[in-house]
């Protein structure tokens, strides 16, 4: 749960991939629409940071931008947190307490995990977004205010309203607007540009004078890896690597931090060229263990691009669509295994 008055840190908003700069200019375009918007993405594309930069290009940029964490919230809480109480309307409610709404007036309101939200605060809510009145918890007393809502989620809204666990009507006036983020494994050309950033801030956090770099083996396993946790998780792994590195030189990165740094994962293994698959037989969990990680996670590549094309066919442009990946990463990936490629 969180709440803020002031700018984000938009130093994170940073691509050069066409995936990037296409959502930065549908959420510029949108952004002097005076109506609400959904933010649809995977955990950790920056879902908040891209509702703080709509908010700040915004005609409201000079008024507040609060945000609230929907699923950080118990039910019985939620509504008292959106529209504030009276005293004595629960026990231990001592006195009267504006709730979000209020805070956000003449503002953005950004509500984070949206489908977390209880059908009766969400039939609260779409009042409040159709006419701009909500009561108190407590309180028959009408409350007026003019907020440009913002929502976010990476839950299926629509398969929710058929399940009956969200309201079609505030589906309906929420989205004036969908914008989808972008994973981090479809804007491979910014992987290393954002580790470069998250490096040099963690370098000066740390009183360091000099810019961190990365071994030619770590930024192939920067750009190797799937990121399932998007830039957040590409923060925390570029965070760790510079604080475990002694220098400015990083060559180990180690993607799950409960794993025990074995002789195999050493920094000194790392330029080892992995053997040649001599089969086109999926290597065993045991024998990617015993690799270093960069070897292990080319092999993992290489096995997943192996199956993918004898899955579509040796079409490619099915097979780039089957890992998942655009058509230009997969022929990257074809060029980089193009000598040990055996289908």
């Amino acid at each position: 749960m969180s709440s803020s008055t002031g700018s984000a840190d938009r130093g994170e908003a940073l691509g050069q991939s066409e995936a990037f700069l296409d959502f930065q200019e549908q959420l510029s375009r949108v952004a002097p629409v005076d109506r609400p918007v959904l933010l649809i993405g995977e955990r950790g594309t920056g879902k908040e940071l891209a509702a703080s930069r709509l908010h700040y290009l915004s005609r409201r940029w000079q008024s507040a931008f609060i945000a609230l964490n929907c699923a950080a919230l118990t039910p019985s809480l939620i509504e008292s947190e959106l529209f504030g109480h009276e005293r004595g309307a629960f026990t231990g409610a001592q006195q009267r307490r504006a709730g979000r709404f209020e805070a956000a007036d003449r503002g953005t309101f950004f509500l984070d995990e949206i489908g977390a939200i209880p059908m009766q605060a969400q039939a609260k809510i779409l009042r409040v977004v159709e006419y701009g009145v909500f009561e108190r918890v407590g309180s028959a007393a009408p409350v007026e205010v003019d907020v440009r809502m913002v929502g976010a989620t990476n839950a299926d809204l629509r398969r929710m309203v058929n399940k009956g666990q969200f309201k079609q009507d505030l589906l309906d006036r929420l989205a004036f607007e969908v914008l989808f983020l972008p994973p981090l494994r479809a804007r491979q050309e910014d992987i290393l540009l954002l580790a470069n950033h998250f490096a040099g801030r963690m370098a000066r956090e740390l009183g360091r004078e000099s810019m961190p770099t990365f071994s030619r083996s770590a930024q192939q396993a920067l750009e190797g890896y799937p990121w399932p946790g998007n830039i957040r998780e590409l923060k925390n792994v570029v965070e760790r690597a510079v604080y475990r590195s002694p220098d400015d030189r990083i060559a180990d990165i180690r993607f799950d931090p409960f794993e025990a740094l074995t002789p195999q994962a050493a920094p000194a293994a790392s330029s080892a060229e992995p053997p040649a698959p001599d089969s086109p037989a999926s290597p065993a969990i045991d024998q990617l263990a015993s690799l270093p990680l960069k070897d292990a996670v080319e092999q993992l590549q290489l096995d997943r691009l192996r199956k993918a094309l004898q899955a579509t066919r040796f079409n490619q442009r099915q097979a780039a669509s089957h890992l998942g990946l655009t058509y230009d990463q997969f022929r990257g990936l074809m060029r980089k295994f193009k000598a040990r490629l055996k289908v």
